[in-house]
């Protein structure tokens, strides 16, 4: 029985699964139940009722640019994003200059507000990025931050070529050793493609590297364990931690038509989400939340004050865990160590 989707097309009832990559090594199969209606405790450190993860993407002098060989340059997550095409065969200057305000003044004044504040972040970098501002990744392997990895260039890897993407990960897993003396233990895309969390699990795997979490899931507010598909005949599976990225608590949508306007605004909403995680802590099925922020974006005065308020405002209150995503990782594999076949 087919039935018509919103854009016209057929949407059938009761039909097989047509996924190419179905019972395939890239088959990572979907969950819509989760851990149900009782969730789940993670018993986070010192009774702490919440875990907040701060997130800062460096992603600046990745972008798309023919200075980075690209057939086009960036459009996409600046001030003015929405009515300016991309360029093709040229620079576009103005993108450009918005972004290098991330990287020469926005990271700077984020930084300085979490280590006032004495709270670490994860770095989700960009391994072209880091190595154009050598400054910005030594001070992100300081006071306890945590580099993750983002990705070797910030670009679409959907549709990309296997051994192409294999070739980033690997080309990524070295420049961040390179520029931070370490390989990165979590890993997020965004842009993911269909193979990409094989794909890492495959190039650690070789390379001896722990992958102690991947956070390319937006779909709970808690770690969880997934099987590998690559694993399904091994004795003895690592599986693969999932640690939830936030597009909702994220200053990208400073940038889409449907979100945040002003600072007032993503301040508000902040503070809403984790108070209403905060209380599920107290009446004890303890969450975490994720604060998804950019360098040009929330890095700009008007917008980082929502930022710096937010901060005040968790810093008032108990029992609240602000740590890496490399710890929360931590916790999750002594605490809940993998079992094939279940999240916890």
């Amino acid at each position: 029985m087919s039935l018509y989707s919103r854009d016209g097309s057929s949407a059938k009832i009761g039909a097989p699964s047509v996924d190419p990559l179905q019972d395939t090594i890239y088959d990572f199969p979907r969950d819509v139940v989760g851990f149900g209606r009782k969730s789940h405790n993670p018993q986070w450190p010192n009774g702490a009722k919440i875990a907040v993860s701060f997130v800062i993407n460096y992603e600046e002098g990745s972008e798309r640019s023919v200075t980075n060989g690209d057939a086009q340059s960036e459009n996409r997550l600046w001030e003015q994003a929405d009515n300016k095409p991309a360029l093709n065969g040229e620079r576009s200057l103005n993108p450009e200059s918005d972004y290098d305000y991330g990287s020469r003044v926005g990271v700077w004044r984020l930084l300085n507000c979490f280590e006032k504040y004495g709270m670490p972040v994860t770095a989700y970098a960009i391994g072209q990025a880091f190595e154009k501002n050598l400054e910005v990744a030594n001070a992100f392997g300081k006071n306890g931050h945590e580099v993750a990895s983002h990705g070797y260039r910030w670009v679409n890897y959907v549709g990309m070529g296997i051994e192409l993407e294999k070739e980033y990960i690997e080309r990524q897993l070295e420049s961040l050793k390179k520029t931070t003396g370490k390989y990165p233990v979590g890993w997020y895309y965004g842009a993911i493609s269909a193979h990409s969390k094989a794909l890492i699990h495959e190039i650690y795997e070789k390379k001896g590297i722990p992958l102690l979490y991947e956070s390319d899931t937006y779909s709970d507010d808690l770690p969880y364990w997934a099987d590998v598909p690559a694993e399904k005949e091994l004795k003895n599976p690592k599986g693969m931690l999932m640690i939830p990225y936030s597009y909702d608590c994220n200053d990208v949508k400073f940038h889409a038509a449907s979100g945040f306007s002003t600072a007032s605004g993503f301040e508000e909403y902040l503070k809403t989400a984790f108070d209403v995680l905060y209380a599920e802590g107290q009446e004890g099925m303890p969450k975490m939340m994720t604060i998804g922020l950019h360098c040009r974006i929330s890095g700009k005065p008007g917008r980082f004050a929502a930022v710096e308020n937010f901060v005040k405002y968790i810093s008032s209150k108990p029992n609240v865990w602000v740590t890496t995503r490399k710890d929360i990782a931590t916790h999750y594999h002594e605490k809940f160590p993998y079992r094939k076949g279940h999240l916890v």
